[in-house]
């Protein structure tokens, strides 16, 4: 749902307790309302024929959004090295830390974690954060004997080797940007792009690959930015009626190619807002395959407030907005200030209002 489109709902909901605008100022007339919020009058007469209550609650507005059940963002892992592709791993397998993600002349190429690529030889005298997140794998590997800081050292080329050895290459000391993949955490295979015995060459895509952790994504558009905040709690309503509870883990922006259109050309990219939803309890979406769900954000939050229904407001002569309290056979204005409009309801408060009171709903 766009922002143009909840901004026109709210106004419609607005005028929707608005509408008797006129009607509304004669009654405050009727009552002789002052300027102060207890200014008003008992009315005699009988009960008004339609009412609700003052009621105290959490009002919270939210926006619903279509998103997609499944394994999260889809990533490609392209060759660094040229030569023969020897092995792939099955689609729907995991791949850890310290592990083959494909063979190249029947040489591993190992997937480590961390969020920066490979992209450059590291050997003694190299400095920087790439050297850090490397040496924190090869301690996690179980190598020892070196310093896990931003350095590259002869201790850490004495580790290297011994790595090198166990996976059956040479010990060099050296690490080739071509020999390692990171990804944030182990992977979940998706698709081969490339096949068993093909030749690889630098930039060539070999595998795409997910998380392993069923997640939900939603597609938003970038006016709607504003729904999507990292670790904001949200409601996950599943293929089967179930709502869950869920968490935003990840809020990127990513540009999609523009669809073809009926000439064949290539319409404008188009940006996105991409969010990954986490849910509370994983055993939740077992069984279920890709699907469709629906996430509901939300916006703002009002806890212990005391609310009425939009309709119930009125507009005073003097400005600002009323509400038309019933006290048995009697009824008086109250001037009220309003706060959060959400669900059909508003925020309001006022010197003289209180929970439980009875209110008139304009019909």
């Amino acid at each position: 749902m766009t922002g143009a489109i909840r901004r026109s709902r709210l106004r419609a909901a607005v005028s929707a307790g608005l509408v008797l605008l006129v009607a509304a100022v004669g009654v405050v007339a009727a009552v002789g309302f002052g300027g102060g919020a207890d200014g008003g009058r008992a009315q005699a007469g009988g009960a008004p024929p339609a009412t609700a209550t003052v009621t105290r609650q959490t009002l919270a507005d939210s926006e619903p959004a279509d998103g997609e059940l499944g394994y999260g963002a889809t990533r490609t892992a392209t060759a660094k090295l040229s030569g023969t592709l020897t092995a792939l791993p099955a689609t729907g397998s995991t791949v850890r830390r310290g592990k083959a993600l494909y063979l190249v002349d029947n040489e591993e190429v190992v997937l480590l974690y961390g969020g920066l690529p490979a992209y450059r030889t590291l050997a003694p005298g190299a400095e920087g954060a790439d050297v850090a997140q490397f040496e924190k794998n090869l301690e996690a590997l179980g190598h020892t004997g070196f310093t896990v800081d931003d350095e590259y050292t002869g201790a850490t080329a004495d580790a290297v080797r011994e790595w090198q050895e166990d996976l059956g290459l040479a010990e060099t000391g050296r690490v080739e940007p071509g020999r390692i993949v990171y990804a944030d955490r182990e992977v979940r295979v998706e698709s081969h792009q490339a096949d068993v015995g093909d030749l690889t060459q630098p930039g060539q895509a070999v595998l795409t690959y997910t998380g392993t952790n069923r997640v939900v994504t939603v597609e938003l558009d970038v006016d709607d930015q504003r729904l999507a905040k990292r670790d904001a709690k949200v409601s996950v309503r599943l293929p089967d009626g179930r709502a869950v509870a869920g968490t935003i883990s990840t809020v990127e922006t990513v540009v999609q190619a523009g669809a073809a259109g009926a000439n064949g050309q290539t319409g404008d990219p188009e940006t996105k807002v991409e969010v990954t939803v986490a849910v509370t309890d994983p055993k939740a979406l077992t069984g279920l395959d890709q699907a469709s769900a629906d996430v509901t954000f939300t916006v703002s939050e009002r806890r212990d407030v005391l609310t009425v229904p939009v309709a119930a407001l009125l507009a005073l002569a003097e400005g600002g907005y009323g509400v038309q309290v019933v006290e048995g056979d009697a009824s008086r204005v109250l001037a009220v200030t309003t706060g959060l409009f959400a669900d059909g309801r508003v925020e309001v408060t006022g010197a003289d209002l209180a929970e439980g009171m009875t209110v008139v709903v304009p019909t």
